[in-house]
């Protein structure tokens, strides 16, 4: 049988337990927080007050801090990109069945994309009201990472593909987390709370993830293997890896936003090594048996790549010059 079907057997396999997975690691629209709930009610009559507050503590918080807000907002703005291509993955069928009912897999990128919807609606909410940044050079910014798309190098594989959100949605979730982390310090419990509530949300998300990834290698441990591989060999990009700024070309923007998170500490190579070793452990790949040679081969790669990346790692100097963004404005911010 061809991989591709092979795929396609396991992906249909899975199915069957995937309103398991939406009931267990996904939360009902009337029970799960929406960005109102987080930010000031202008309807209230105190929302007016809470708005000056955002604005007074927003002050306190330097400016690598507020391009790695921006760009984590833009790549959770993103989401039409990721919601297509998770669409396009071999086993996801779009068209509802025949009782009217939508496809497991199709329901579970839906449902996924509703949760993740709410973050950038929360971030870009905040950031308006904060009056530290220029929206409409956001606003481009988005426009243009959405018009680019992104290529993270799995196709159409859902092997590679759930390798892929396992690592993206714990890295998003270190990410919000230190920045919410960063906030909080500064005396903006209002950003710290929000970014710790959507880190929660990254969290649950990617432990649904891990579990596709734990139950294909149940069903095709060598090809899944394999896959991982691939995948770690060529590294994991990351969803904005095109961002850009206005009259900039196509990925411009990345590398000043990445290295403004690694100076922060809010997101760092050594953070993208812990993940790896974590997937690994959770996965237990070292302990699998009966693997064809090429993935014996791939597995003994991927127990050696932590230690390898991390020598590597040791060498690397941070850029410490900070480049300045049409997002946001010096004027006094540090």
């Amino acid at each position: 049988m061809a991989l591709e079907n092979i795929r396609l057997e396991v992906m249909k396999t899975i199915e069957k337990k995937v309103d398991g997975f939406i009931d267990e690691y996904l939360i009902p629209v009337d029970d799960i927080w929406q960005p109102t709930d987080l930010l000031p009610n202008l309807q209230g009559e105190e929302g007016l007050e809470n708005a000056k507050q955002l604005r007074e503590e927003a002050k306190e918080l330097g400016y690598d801090f507020w391009v790695v807000l921006v760009a984590d907002m833009v790549t959770e703005e993103a989401l039409p990109t990721y919601e297509s291509w998770l669409m396009d993955v071999e086993g996801v069928d779009q068209q509802r069945r025949a009782d009217g009912e939508q496809n497991p897999w199709s329901k579970w990128v839906r449902h996924w994309t509703g949760e993740e919807n709410r973050h950038g609606d929360t971030l870009n909410k905040y950031l308006y009201l904060s009056g530290r940044v220029d929206m409409r050079e956001i606003e481009k910014t988005t426009q243009h990472l959405i018009n680019d798309g992104f290529d993270i190098g799995t196709g159409r594989d859902p092997y590679k593909n759930f390798v892929y959100t396992s690592f993206q949605e714990l890295a998003t979730n270190v990410s919000h987390k230190r920045v919410g982390q960063l906030a909080k310090k500064k005396g903006n419990k209002m950003l710290g709370k929000m970014c710790n509530i959507i880190a929660g949300d990254e969290m649950r998300h990617y432990m649904a993830y891990r579990e596709f990834v734990k139950t294909i290698f149940e069903h095709d441990p060598s090809e899944m293997m394999i896959a991982f591989h691939d995948m770690m060999k060529k590294k994991i990009v990351m969803p904005a890896q095109f961002l850009r700024e206005s009259g900039q070309g196509i990925a411009e923007a990345f590398e000043n936003f990445s290295n403004a998170a690694q100076r922060l500490g809010v997101y760092t190579t050594y953070d993208y090594i812990d993940i790896l070793r974590k997937l690994n452990e959770y996965w237990e790949i070292d302990k699998m048996r009966s693997l064809t040679d090429d993935a014996e081969k791939a597995r003994d790669y991927l127990m050696k790549l932590p230690d390898r990346m991390t020598r590597i790692a040791d060498r690397i100097a941070i850029p410490q010059d900070q480049y300045q963004f049409k997002w946001v404005e010096s004027n006094g911010i540090v």
